[in-house]
């Protein structure tokens, strides 16, 4: 049995700001979510999806259907933050992803999250079209 290479992870910085705290400067607990959904469209990007593209050409989209997240410290104002994004199944219309929450190395969320792909006409579950699917195939490690 050949080993498998190492799943494709990307990283994307983000800075806290003031927006995204309380008053007293903690990140508050959705804005997690947020970063997430950042992470999770610059990992498109850097498999070369384009959404706006995805939704005109093929009428696609993804949606959040299920998350499972830890929040095990907190961040704060001015923080930079590198969230990775690892995609770790591809069924016929979902895509599963663990993502995590870095400080300076240090873990503050974890989450698995997954996104399902519908139609942009009447936001129902379609299958991932097989352009798509090709650059997400040498990404995805099982």
């Amino acid at each position: 049995m050949q080993p498998q290479p190492p799943a494709f992870k990307h990283s994307f910085a983000v800075r806290v700001y003031y927006e995204d705290t309380d008053m007293g400067g903690v990140v508050f607990y959705a804005n997690y979510l947020k970063f997430m959904e950042r992470g999770r469209t610059e990992w498109l990007r850097a498999v070369n999806v384009n959404q706006s593209d995805l939704a005109t050409q093929e009428q696609r989209g993804f949606m959040v259907t299920a998350l499972d997240i830890r929040y095990l410290k907190p961040a704060r104002l001015d923080d930079l933050l590198q969230i990775e994004s690892v995609c770790t199944r591809m069924g016929r219309a979902s895509l599963h992803f663990h993502q995590t929450i870095y400080r300076n190395g240090d873990l503050l969320t974890e989450s698995n999250i997954q996104v399902c792909c519908v139609k942009t006409v009447n936001m129902r579950v379609a299958a991932i079209p097989q352009s798509v699917r090709t650059k997400f195939a040498v990404t995805i490690q099982e």
